[in-house]
């Protein structure tokens, strides 16, 4: 193998290795495994967490009238999930706000989810840092972004439902989420 052809080898494999795994599943001891840092639906209908995902999927019934008025201004969003695989509020929410989006036709390529950890010493933390300077104290969190700045955010569980919060949210309606945090919407 030529030099050339074995360092451009050496530096593929490296880089490789440093990009972070979507769907990293962590396992303690005797505990539950749970999923840290980027992940997607693929890894949240698989193993152990499809169980929990599926369910509350299927049996939430989305509230298909406010979708409908707020599709098309929604697909004009990103939104940044945070949650714990571990975590009863985002096992019960998370599925049913994915189940929305897709009601809304949203391009989940708008979508980012972050599993945070549990483990005492990162709790509450991703891999790469994700939730650093974004003041993430529960899970789930899911925040709105509009032209790159942060609109607003539901965190734990809605006030009203979830199509009504985001609706708020979207259409610059008052909105305070549960648990209000120090950072400061426009």
């Amino acid at each position: 193998m030529n030099p050339f052809a074995f360092l451009l080898f050496l530096l593929t494999i490296s880089s490789s290795l440093s990009a972070q795994q979507i769907n990293q599943e962590i396992k303690v001891n005797d505990q539950h495994p749970f999923l840290v840092g980027e992940i997607d639906r693929e890894g949240l209908n698989a193993n152990s967490y499809q169980n929990w995902y599926r369910t509350n999927h299927k049996s939430y019934e989305v509230n298909t009238e406010i979708v409908t008025e707020i599709k098309t201004e929604l697909a004009q969003y990103k939104i940044l999930l945070f949650m714990g695989t571990w975590c009863g509020d985002s096992k019960r929410e998370v599925p049913r706000f994915i189940k929305t989006l897709e009601a809304a036709n949203f391009p989940m390529e708008n979508l980012k989810i972050v599993a945070v950890d549990r483990r005492k010493e990162q709790y509450k933390k991703s891999p790469t840092g994700e939730e650093w300077g974004l003041s993430i104290k529960r899970v789930p969190t899911f925040i709105f972004y509009k032209n790159g700045k942060e609109t607003n955010r539901i965190i734990e569980s809605p006030i009203t439902s979830l199509e009504a919060d985001i609706k708020a949210i979207i259409t610059s309606a008052e909105y305070t989420p549960n648990y209000p945090t120090s950072l400061h919407f426009d």
